[in-house]
C-alpha cells in the first residue's frame, strides 16, 4: 500500500527561518509516498491536528521542536500511527537523543526509509511528555519563557542566568518503590530521554525504551560551581557531582506544599498539589 504522511509544521518554533520547509518537502520526499502538509495556527493546535489524522495517514511528521513534539505525540501513544520529526526547533533534545540528523534533507532521507523503534512515554496527572519533564527551577524557566516573546538558545540562556541567583529550592515529598523522601532541590528532573537539548545532558545513562524513567534530584550549586557544573552537563558527566543524586522507576507521586509548576517537554503546565507520575513503555512509534 502506499505510504501517507501528514507534516505538521509550527511556523514559530525556534529560531530556524522555515520559508523553505515547503519546499524542500516536497522536493526530497520519495514520490512514491502520498503526502500532506498543514501549518499549526495557535498553541495546542498540532494536538488537534493529530488527533483527527492519526487514522488517516500512517505517519505524521512534527515539523518543529520538542514543544511541537509533545503535541503531536499525544495523539499517536498506543496506535500504529508513526511519530516522524524535522527537528528545528531551539533545542531538539528527543531528536539529538535518538540520533535523527538536525539537517532537513538527513531526516527527510530517514523518514522517507521509514523505519521505525518502539520507545516509552510518560503521563503526568493525564498529560503527556516523551523527552523531559520536570519541577524547581528549570519549571520555573519554563512559564517564564513562555511569557518571554524572544525565541532561541541566547533567550533562554539569558534568562536562566538572570533568574538563577534569586530562585528557591522547591520542598516536596516524593514516594517511589514503597519509599517515602522529604526533599529540598533545585530541580526534579523526570528524565524519559537523557538531555533537555542542544548536548546539554541531565540524564546520560536513561534510555527511551527500557520502560523506566530516570528521575534526577539536583541541589542548588553554589555560584562558583555553576560553570563545572554545565560543564559536567555538556560532557556527560553530570552524575558526578556532588550536587546530583539519580534513581530509576516506572511511577512516583510528589506533594508539595503550594500548587505544582511543571515542564512537560520544555512547556509550562500547572497542576495542584500532587502529581502522579507513570510510564507508558514502547508506547510510540518513532521514525528514527
Amino acid at each position: 500500500m502506499k505510504r501517507k504522511i501528514l507534516f505538521i509544521i509550527n511556523p514559530i518554533s525556534g529560531a530556524t527561518n522555515k520559508n523553505n520547509i515547503v519546499e524542500q518537502i516536497n522536493k526530497l520526499v520519495d514520490t512514491s509516498i502520498y503526502k500532506e502538509i498543514i501549518y499549526t495556527k495557535a498553541a495546542k493546535h498540532a494536538i488537534e491536528l493529530a488527533n483527527e489524522n492519526k487514522s488517516k495517514f500512517d505517519t505524521i511528521v512534527a515539523v518543529g521542536g520538542d514543544g511541537s513534539i509533545n503535541e503531536i505525540f499525544r495523539g499517536l501513544v498506543n496506535t500504529n500511527c508513526k511519530l516522524g520529526i524535522i527537528p528545528l526547533g531551539s533545542g531538539n533534545g528527543l531528536a539529538r537523543h535518538l540520533n535523527i540528523p538536525l539537517k532537513i534533507n538527513k531526516a527527510i532521507e530517514l523518514i522517507n526509509n521509514g523505519r521505525y523503534k518502539l520507545i516509552d512515554t510518560v503521563e503526568i496527572n493525564n498529560e503527556k511528555f516523551v523527552n523531559i519533564a520536570g519541577l524547581g527551577f528549570d519549571a520555573h524557566i519554563a512559564h517564564l519563557f513562555d511569557k518571554y516573546g524572544k525565541r532561541g538558545f541566547l533567550s533562554y540562556a539569558k534568562l536562566t542566568i538572570r533568574e538563577l541567583i534569586k530562585y528557591q529550592p522547591i520542598k516536596a515529598s516524593i514516594n517511589y518503590d514503597n519509599k517515602s523522601i522529604n526533599i529540598v532541590k533545585f530541580l526534579i528532573v523526570f528524565a524519559n530521554s537523557s538531555q533537555f537539548g542542544n548536548n546539554f545532558y541531565i540524564a546520560p545513562k536513561a534510555f527511551i525504551d527500557d520502560g523506566k524513567l530516570n528521575i534526577v534530584l539536583v541541589d542548588k550549586p553554589a555560584f562558583l560551581e555553576s560553570i563545572p557544573f554545565v560543564a559536567r552537563a555538556f560532557t556527560k558527566r553530570i552524575n558526578s557531582s556532588k550536587r546530583v543524586n539519580t534513581f530509576t522507576t516506572d511511577k512516583m507521586t510528589i506533594k508539595c506544599n503550594e500548587n505544582i509548576k511543571v515542564h512537560l517537554d520544555g512547556e509550562p503546565y500547572s497542576f495542584g498539589k500532587q502529581i502522579d507520575v507513570k510510564i507508558n513503555s514502547k508506547s510510540l512509534r518513532v521514525i528514527c
